[in-house]
């Protein structure tokens, strides 16, 4: 799930000085360069290192991504959602990576690795050739301290703590070798999909539940790209690590900008004050039809790694069994949540909502991932049926009254809450959709679009919910989120759950394929997973929405999709858009338009001093209509 805030982004314009006080101006520039000329002496070389910064600032590369999710954190213990994890994947690396061309396992932070006969003890080398940004080794002794307190802290768990629960041992014998033991099998060992963090920082960090590490700039990583600067709900701005034991990305800095309203993203791509638009996570069949054909504007439209779904609230529980929420009863009956399934058409939503721009939805995994896809047979199919969708609730006991309308077993008649996000067009579409077709059964709905849904779905109070996850190439992560095992210690806590699902089969066959390392033997019980969800109606697929996304050609001249052959570029199993990205030749340093400088300021002197006592001058003496 995710929640799309408010972004406030100011430009700034320049202010025209009326002709007759220009002999004044003239006056205060010869004054300040007599000043600058003054304070520029070898005993203070602050006026040369500040123009020197500024020059290198102003000639900088920048590739500016609007995005249309807010940041909830840069704590790669506690980020869950895609831009947050996509920022984790560029600041700190992991055991192992995915290639870009076909996902098969490549060397990470880790070079290579064994496991013993019985597979229980798992051998890493670490290479000797990463250093953290401050300039430290980036060691073995790094990734132990991360997995430990993964394993011992619930906060540090909290993201990521499906992976370390198998862990029986985690041990550094040397800087280069980290030994990891296991209380039992786990196919995930080279599909590790956690962020390594440097202990000699995260050590003084204090308490991880709530710890968001956006405090202190720049943040010390060992990715791609550096971390300096965050203003939540605006922007995030990143530097190359020159030093990345891959090679140094092509552009000098990486900044991702927030814009709630989606259109003014498109229409900044079209200024060019930002090199690359994702969408929420993709852009609109009508924002994709309006860019295609422009001048120096590329479309990518590739099938996407994501599922859009509807969730059903199961009743809201913790682990301690204590159920809290207000989710309807009636969705607790099995029929009920079948009927409400079957009474969606999805081939309308594919032809009218997304055009074209995705296929059907079926199983939890996208097709994509062809290993892992599944989809039920004709007689599980909840194919669209609207006839008998109706006998079903007759079934469960909610029938119709004299004004049609279905109701509970309070004799009130049902409207069900739908919580969508206030910011996605595809979530707002569908919702009207089903208001009619469920309300030809005799259903009400009424459509709760927020821009923070993340609070009343930890609360549980909600009905049904707009859904979506980003699948990696191991399905391990997502499978975890509907065990038991990711609810919530106590209502006040919050799990890795994603709906708050709980089902013994279910978590039977999920420690199942965990321990399972023959892959055709893996993925025939992870389907057996997909078929126990879908049978359980919790969670319905509707569709497999395109990585719809766009990029201006004259200030990106290349970038890696993945898979190479025709994928996304926003939101990979890695950083190789952003690390590969070259910048056009005629980029200058314009990439980006106003990212460059105007979010955080550059400090300059020389000149610059001028301009400022100048436009200082001009404030002074404005008046009203001097003002633009």
């Amino acid at each position: 799930m995710s929640t799309q805030d408010r972004n406030g982004t100011e430009h700034s314009r320049p202010r025209r000085p009326r002709p007759r006080r220009l002999p004044g101006l003239v006056a205060a520039a010869v004054g300040a360069l007599a000043l600058t000329a003054a304070l520029a002496t070898p005993l203070n070389p602050a006026p040369q290192q500040a123009e020197a910064k500024a020059k290198a600032e102003k000639s900088d590369k920048v590739l500016t991504v609007a995005v249309a999710q807010s940041v909830d954190s840069l704590s790669p213990f506690l980020a869950t959602r895609l831009v947050s994890t996509s920022i984790g994947r560029l600041m700190y690396d992991y055991l192992t990576n995915y290639d870009p061309k076909d996902n098969h396992t490549v060397p990470g932070l880790a070079t290579k690795w064994t496991s013993s006969p019985d597979k229980l003890t798992w051998t890493y080398t670490i290479r000797s050739d990463s250093k953290w940004s401050d300039g430290q080794q980036a060691t073995a002794e790094d990734a132990a301290w991360t997995f430990n307190k993964m394993m011992t802290d619930p906060g540090a768990a909290t993201a990521n703590g499906s992976f370390v629960t198998n862990f029986a041992k985690v041990t550094a014998p040397s800087p280069t070798q980290l030994v990891i033991q296991l209380k039992k099998p786990q196919a995930t060992m080279t599909a590790l999909d956690v962020p390594i963090v440097p202990e000699h920082i995260w050590s003084k960090a204090g308490d991880l539940s709530k710890f968001n590490n956006d405090k202190t700039f720049p943040i010390v990583g060992n990715g791609p790209f550096v971390l300096t600067d965050y203003k939540p709900d605006s922007y995030v701005r990143l530097k190359a690590n020159k030093s990345f034991w891959r090679g140094a990305p092509k552009f000098d800095q990486l900044v991702f900008r927030y814009y709630k309203d989606q259109d003014a993203a498109v229409a900044a791509l079209r200024k060019g004050e930002v090199s690359f638009v994702a969408g929420s996570p993709s852009l609109t069949p009508a924002q994709a039809a309006s860019l295609k054909g422009e001048q120096n504007i590329k479309v990518n439209d590739a099938p996407g790694r994501r599922f859009y779904a509807l969730a059903t609230n199961p009743g809201a529980q913790a682990k301690n069994g204590t159920h809290f929420g207000d989710g309807d009863p009636s969705l607790l009956n099995e029929n009920v949540r079948h009927a409400l399934f079957m009474a969606v058409d999805r081939e309308t939503l594919i032809d009218k909502v997304f055009q074209g721009h995705a296929v059907e939805g079926q199983g939890y995994i996208p097709p994509r991932f062809s290993t892992y896809f599944w989809k039920p047979s004709a007689s599980q199919a909840l194919s669209y049926d609207p006839a008998k969708a109706a006998q079903l609730l007759d079934q469960a006991g909610y029938k119709k009254n004299g004004d049609g309308k279905r109701v509970g077993k309070d004799g009130k008649p049902i409207t069900y809450r739908l919580l969508c996000h206030a910011t996605d067009p595809n979530d707002k579409a569908v919702g009207q959709y089903l208001k009619e077709w469920w309300g030809k059964l005799g259903i009400g709905v009424t459509l709760d679009c927020l821009d923070n849904v993340t609070d009343p779905w930890l609360a549980g109070k909600y009905d049904l919910a707009f859904d979506g996850w980003s699948v990696n190439p191991d399905p391990d992560f997502v499978l975890s989120i509907h065990t038991c095992a990711a609810l919530p210690a106590t209502p006040k806590d919050i799990g890795a759950t994603d709906n708050f699902v709980c089902d013994k089969t279910y978590d039977k066959l999920y420690a199942q394929q965990l321990a399972e390392y023959d892959p055709a033997k893996r993925a025939d019980i992870v389907k057996q997973m997909e078929s126990r969800l879908y049978d359980l109606g919790y969670m319905n697929v509707m569709a497999y929405p395109n990585a719809v996304e766009a990029y201006r050609t004259d200030q990106i001249e290349s970038i890696e999709t993945m898979p190479s052959g025709g994928g996304n570029i926003y939101g990979q199993d890695g950083y190789w858009s952003w690390w590969s990205a070259v910048p056009a030749a005629s980029d200058g340093s314009s990439s980006g338009g106003l990212s460059g400088g105007a979010i955080t300021g550059i400090v300059v002197g020389g000149l610059v001093v001028v301009g400022a006592l100048v436009l200082f001058t001009v404030r002074r003496r404005a008046t009203a209509e001097d003002r633009e």
